[in-house]
């Protein structure tokens, strides 16, 4: 264990069944339930869950933005479309490599990067 580092991270889902369709179709997540209202997700990097909420984690409205990792964004965005995710920006390139914006079922807002050019 790490002291005092983040170790865990939840997220609202007003349609949990969509996100918990979506995340393991998109990027292979797996996911286990706590009561109807909460489940937890597998495999994603980092301990977390996503919670029954009429709230949407967006940037924009204060949130934070929870950015993934990618080794190829065009397969990344590929997934991503064919799981159903909306984009919400096209791929951009920033310093240090490029990135786009999606949202999940439930209206949240991620962002996938990669550094390849």
């Amino acid at each position: 264990m790490q002291n005092e580092k983040i170790n865990y991270i939840e997220m609202p889902a007003s349609d949990l069944e969509g996100t918990k369709a979506f995340f393991p179709a998109a990027f292979g997540w797996g996911f286990e339930d706590f009561g109807p209202d909460y489940s937890a997700i597998l495999n994603a990097g980092i301990d977390g869950g996503f919670f029954r909420s009429s709230v949407i984690m967006r940037p924009q409205q204060g949130s934070a933005l929870v950015v993934l990792r990618s080794e190829s964004l065009e397969a990344s965005y590929q997934r991503v479309v064919e799981a159903g995710g909306k984009i919400e920006q096209e791929t951009y390139s920033f310093p240090g490599g490029r990135r786009f914006h999606f949202t999940d079922p439930s209206g949240n807002e991620y962002a996938i990067w990669g550094d390849e050019l």
